[in-house]
């Protein structure tokens, strides 16, 4: 097996930086060599444009974003459930949301008609789209049978 295909690149929740990880450590707390952050809290991530491009666009661990806005009843309702799936996922897969009042640019990019809208990416590239409120167990199987 190549180096490559051994390892992750995962992006940092605080600053950004981009971290080689080797696939079987991915279980075991890395940290940033950067900033030294937990890679990993098992928390959905709030994006802007440029934490967007840095974890979903230049890392290559899969992304699963949540399009939500604020005044949404459906989006709070479902917060808890998408806080509950990131427990469950990561890290084989990032969390993260994008309020799309705050970051009207990335909904738009990504012609999110309605919300919460879920959008699972691999290195950038769309793989699967779900609009509407789901629970976690639902959230975690949709994702899984995409990856």
């Amino acid at each position: 097996m190549t180096i490559e295909a051994t390892t992750r690149v995962v992006a940092c929740p605080r600053c950004n930086a981009l971290n080689r990880v080797p696939q079987a450590r991915l279980v075991d707390d890395p940290k940033c060599g950067k900033c030294g952050a937990v890679l990993f809290a098992a928390h959905p991530l709030a994006l802007d444009d440029a934490s967007f491009h840095a974890h979903v666009e230049r890392a290559d661990l899969p992304v699963l974003v949540d399009f939500w806005a604020p005044w949404c009843g459906p989006c709070r309702m479902m917060a808890p459930q998408f806080e509950a799936a990131a427990a469950q996922l990561e890290p084989a897969v990032r969390l993260a949301k994008v309020d799309t009042e705050a970051q009207p640019a990335l909904g738009g990019r990504f012609d999110i008609r309605s919300i919460p809208t879920l959008v699972l990416f691999r290195q950038g590239r769309e793989l699967a789209r779900q609009a509407g409120a789901m629970g976690a167990a639902d959230i975690v199987r949709w994702t899984r049978q995409y990856l």
